[in-house]
């Protein structure tokens, strides 16, 4: 008997399809019934990669190979995720097996997870297409009744294929074209570029750009209290003959630019009669749309700082896991027009949460659901509708779930309700000549913003309820004061401000109705964006303080860079735009594979091209001039492209040692300081990232400063060969195995017995672990308590994520990880509730020049973050060198 194969894109998702069809048998990558065998990939289980035959290693990348467009694109299994590869294959090539369904996530991405694997099964046998707005069985079960054709899906697989091998070409080519420009001088600097992410960053680094340059400017407003009969109000004064300046975006009715004329002002009117006149008209608000993926990710960073990337995992985990969300990937606000019955009924379960219940109430009694193209409109829909709850109530959500759940939850009911309605009144005083604005801004209405909380008493709306004025009343100004104030510069970028710049190419869209007018000519997808973000600040392109993103040094180098080369087609987000646009028009069908893929091509040739034939000895841009003088001959150090030269000597050093750029701050302190570090984000020749301290040292032969890296192991035998002596300094704490004193001592803590002649001891901890830096105050609490503070900055060597531990001193004097403990789940009815064990993990980190030893595996434990946390030591690791090297100069010249 003949079978269909589903693959789907998670075994979470398998597991609902067999749930929800029935009739399965489980076996161990599978399950099996008389009608279907189902599995599931675990995301890309493929990759496109260089064909062997045009394959150059890193490290020895060069303009010879450019550009590289090979005449077909090959693929590699990713090797974590081979073995479900195979198991796929293999059920592919199953002679009982005669069709295949499609069940990845219904989205671009899900189509290429899907269309990859057949390809390198090499089997062709006919496919179907699952589309899932949301993961209930009724959902699931109406998916399978309504199939669409393998036709009818190739132009959104054309537009899969073509985003993926763009992406590969221009990501290889333009990766490499830099690398090899900025490796001229030697060493292997490693420039990565995108096709989306370096427009991306370039907006990021425009803005700070501006920032810098900002000059503040000193203004003074005057403000004024009147009083009148009922009471006290505030105006503001402007000026009536203002007109604005295109060429000063700073003026404003508002400002005086001298104080001198504030204060005559201010004194002209005090004590002053003023007379009165004011008009009030009602005005509305309509509740905001339906999110979308990038309106819920601008609205969850807005209100609880979540990033982008944390905001697609809740919304996939509410629409996956828990089944209340419909489908996150979507870059619609509005619903199909035949929804209406579907509203009803999920209203109907929403109502019976007390949290929503008086308002999903009200708009099912009052009828409030009724066709409204600002809701249901089939033409502002593509594959999938807005984000809304399912007909499914929420069970078991943690508190950052329950957020979002909550933010979607009254959007869907807010949209239904109808407009808040305020009456505004704009008061004008004239005192001696001079106008003064007062506004207020009273709701009569709460409408939508009912769902919020607020009410007819809450006027925080705008200026509140002003005081009335009889009419022909002459008010009196009691107190007059000029005000100084200071321009700003424009606001960094938070990832809520970055996603709307992206979304709309780089012109920030303040108001929600301009959006469908900017749609399709965005910087990625929203389902890609939160991946781009991400993969920018693990590039250290961009680093987080607080909510603000800022770009790094390498950033801007980068910019440099591709501006002196003219690259414009990596640099202007607005033209990168466009390709976003032309794959959504071939999803439509309108714009054909091969011409797109023609169009990168020749973009291809060009970034090359650029980079290939500049000759100059430089990059125009603009360049540091640091305030520390020179080590040599105390002249002016400045920067150029590659270096940071004195202007007159020859000391002079690079600006990129070990493949890691310098940030200003960093030079001025390592000229001043002779030294700094340990510094973290170093590359050996191989790519291996390490940590090291960075000195400056007198070189004798060519009778100047140089740069070297220091790994602190001579420091061990002491400047005589007796071994070191730390008098003077102080001791963090008593070592844990001998009661030595334990010191700071290079990128490692160690006890004084451990580097004395004779040695008696051989207590060391690394200054960085798992690339977390351990500060001194957290060693010595580490000694003397027993244990550090919760550290989050643990990176697992293994699975590449980053952790949370506190570090903790064992009996036999080895530190280890211990985990926090999970909360307690309520204990199942005649059952006890398990309490979670937080064992420790070996974290023994040992200096450089120490020999390596195995690191013990964490002891086992429920704990998941236990397990893939704890399982290897942290040792700072040296970079490719002699081993018996203690320090490894760079060349300065």
């Amino acid at each position: 008997m003949s079978k269909t194969l589903i693959i789907a894109e998670k075994p979470s998702v398998a597991n609902d399809i067999a749930k929800s069809l029935g009739g399965f048998t489980k076996h161990d990558e599978y399950f099996e019934s008389d009608e279907y065998v189902l599995s599931s990939a675990v995301g890309h289980l493929l990759e496109i990669a260089v064909p062997e035959e045009y394959d150059v290693k890193r490290g020895k990348w060069s303009f010879a190979h450019l550009p590289m467009i090979p005449p077909y694109f090959a693929l590699n299994p990713i090797a974590k995720t081979e073995s479900r590869l195979k198991v796929l294959t293999k059920l592919i090539k199953r002679k009982d097996v005669t069709a295949l369904i499609n069940a990845c996530d219904a989205g671009r991405e899900g189509e290429l997870i899907f269309r990859l694997i057949a390809q390198n099964a090499k089997v062709n046998k006919p496919v179907k297409r699952l589309w899932l707005q949301s993961m209930t069985p009724n959902a699931i079960r109406d998916g399978f009744a309504h199939l669409r054709s393998d036709d009818e899906m190739m132009p959104l697989a054309d537009a899969a294929r073509c985003r993926s091998e763009a992406d590969w070409l221009i990501g290889i080519n333009g990766t490499r074209a830099m690398t090899a420009f900025n490796s001229k001088e030697g060493g292997f600097y490693l420039t990565t570029v995108g096709r989306v992410q370096t427009p991306t960053l370039s907006i990021v680094v425009e803005r700070e750009e501006k920032i810098k340059k900002f000059v503040p400017r000193d203004y003074w407003e005057v403000r004024a209290e009147f009083v009148c009969a009922a009471g006290v109000y505030e105006g503001r004064w402007l000026d009536t003959n203002f007109k604005k300046d295109e060429t000063d975006p700073e003026k404003r009715a508002e400002r005086l630019w001298s104080k001198a004329a504030a204060d005559s002002i201010a004194l002209a009117c005090k004590g002053k009669p003023g007379v009165v006149t004011e008009e009030s008209k009602p005005t509305t608000s309509m509740a905001p749309a339906l999110f979308d993926l990038t309106s819920l990710q601008r609205e969850a960073n807005g209100r609880f700082g979540f990033s982008a990337k944390n905001t697609l995992g809740l919304a996939q985990a509410l629409y996956e896991k828990h089944k209340v969300l419909t489908y996150p990937r979507t870059d619609s606000r509005h619903l199909p027009e035949d929804y209406l019955a579907t509203v009803h009924s999920t209203l109907e379960v929403v109502k019976q949460n007390p949290n929503y219940h008086q308002f999903a109430k009200q708009i099912l009694d009052k009828g409030w659901v009724k066709p409204n193209k600002r809701i249901f409109d089939n033409t502002k829909i593509s594959d999938h509708f807005a984000i809304i709850p399912t007909g499914i109530a929420p069970k078991g959500l943690s508190e950052p779930e329950q957020k979002l759940y909550d933010l979607v939850t009254r959007r869907f009911m807010a949209v239904f309700f109808p407009a808040a309605e305020f009456q505004v009144t704009t008061r004008y005083t004239e005192v001696s000549g001079h106008q003064f604005k007062t506004e207020g801004k009273v709701m009569t209405n709460p409408g939508w913003l009912a769902v919020y909380g607020k009410d007819t008493t809450d006027d925080k709306e705008g200026g509140g309820n002003l005081v009335p004025v009889a009419k022909g009343e002459k008010v009196h100004t009691d107190k007059v004061n000029a005000n100084g104030l200071v321009t700003k510069p424009p606001a960094r970028y938070t990832e809520a401000t970055l996603l709307s710049a992206m979304e709309g190419a780089g012109k920030l869209v303040d108001s929600d109705e301009l959006r469908d007018a900017m749609a399709g000519k965005g910087l990625g997808t929203p389902a890609t964006r939160a991946a781009i973000i991400e993969g920018l600040l693990t590039e250290k392109y961009l680093i987080r303080e607080g909510r603000e993103l800022i770009p790094t040094a390498k950033a801007s180098q980068l910019m440099t860079l591709l501006r002196g080369l003219g690259v414009n087609e990596l640099t202007a987000p607005e033209l990168t735009g466009e390709w976003e646009y032309k794959l959504a028009q071939m999803e439509k069908g309108r714009i054909s594979r091969e011409e797109f893929m023609r169009e990168i091509a020749q973009m291809t040739q060009i970034i090359v091209k650029r980079a290939k034939e500049y000759d100059n000895d430089t990059i125009p841009g603009e360049y540091a001039t640091l305030t520390t003088p020179c080590p040599n001959c105390a002249g002016v150090v400045k920067e150029n492209y590659r270096r940071f030269a004195c202007t007159k000597c020859d000391f002079s050093m690079s600006k990129t040692p070990g493949s890691r750029q310098f940030e200003i701050a960093e030079v001025e302190e390592l000229l001043k300081n002779r030294t700094i570090g340990p510094l973290q984000g170093f590359r050996s020749k191989m790519g291996r990232p390490f940590a090291a301290i960075l000195r400056i040292v007198r070189d004798e032969d060519i009778n100047n400063f140089k740069l070297e890296f220091d790994f602190g192991q001579n420091d061990e035998e002491g400047e005589d060969g007796e071994g070191v002596d730390f008098t003077g300094q102080t001791a963090l704490g008593p070592c844990p195995k001998c009661n030595g004193g334990v010191y700071e001592m290079g990128l490692a803590y160690v006890c004084e017995h451990s580097v004395a002649k004779p040695k008696t001891c051989d207590f060391r901890s690394g200054r960085i672990i798992l690339q977390q830096e351990i500060l001194p105050e957290q060693m010595a609490k580490l000694l003397n308590e027993g244990k550090t503070d919760l550290l989050p900055g643990f990176v697992s060597q293994r699975t590449r994520r980053p952790f949370k531990a506190f570090l903790v001193r064992g009996k036999d004097g080895k530190i280890s990880f211990e985990f926090e403990p999970r909360k307690e789940k309520p204990a199942a009815k005649g059952k006890a509730a398990a309490v979670d064990a937080a064992p420790a993990g070996d974290a023994a980190a040992e200096a450089p020049a120490a020999k390596k030893a195995p690191a013990k595996k964490a002891a086992a434990t429920k704990t998941t973050a236990t397990k893939t946390a704890a399982t290897k030591t942290a040792a700072a690791k040296k970079p490719a060198a002699k081993k018996t090297a203690a320090k490894k100069a760079m060349e300065t010249e």
